[in-house]
């Protein structure tokens, strides 16, 4: 595989209600990179000629491993069938020689081969996190906590049908952040000092 020194490439995974995909995407204005996340889907739909509607549905879901469809000639589940258009729009950036973040889609495994990727997971207190969804949803305390528990089941579920490395296991990242210790700003604000300190790194 051809070394892009100059690349990096910011795979931000998390906690439901961490605020990782916030932290995420002030990352990306802040290195003044694109960021690739569920909108990925639009120019995937475009691509395959597919309802992009279609793809949001199974964006992320766990592997279902009975209900075989067809997708513009892929043949296993939707859910396969969209992980591995992603992992494949993923790589074909990578080997580009792109600069990005990306959130989610396993891209620790994904793009593990590839030169100049830092790994972050952002975790954080439940009391923290179902606080947040509240305010952000509108939810009651036991509707918040019902859906974080939801989403963190299906996207570990999700994870680890793609890759070996457990999800959220710290061993599996370059860096594991609570952001309820500093807040999304503070924890923002650390992260970037951080990937600034790596692409230096990078770069000698």
């Amino acid at each position: 595989m051809e070394e892009r020194k100059n690349r990096v490439i910011i795979s931000v995974s998390r906690q439901f209600g961490s605020g990782g995909h916030k932290i995420a995407e002030a990352l990306a204005e802040h290195f003044e990179l694109p960021i690739y996340d569920h909108r990925m889907l639009d120019s995937i739909a475009k691509e395959k000629g597919v309802d992009p509607r279609v793809l949001e549905k199974y964006d992320e879901k766990p592997l279902n491993r009975f209900l075989a469809r067809n997708v513009s000639g892929f043949s296993s589940s939707l859910e396969n069938n969209l992980a591995q258009m992603q992992f494949s729009y993923l790589k074909d950036k990578a080997d580009s020689g792109e600069s990005f973040v990306v959130v989610g889609r396993c891209a620790e495994t994904v793009l593990k081969e590839y030169d100049g990727l830092i790994t972050i997971f952002v975790l954080g207190d439940e009391e923290t996190r179902v606080k947040r969804i509240e305010q952000l949803h509108g939810l009651s305390e036991d509707e918040a906590k019902r859906l974080v528990k939801t989403k963190d089941w299906r996207r570990k579920s999700y994870h680890n049908c793609y890759s070996r490395g457990r999800w959220g296991d710290s061993r599996n990242y370059d860096l594991s952040i609570n952001s309820s210790r500093l807040g999304i700003e503070g924890t923002t604000k650390m992260l970037e000092e951080y990937v600034q300190a790596r692409m230096d790194t990078m770069q000698k």
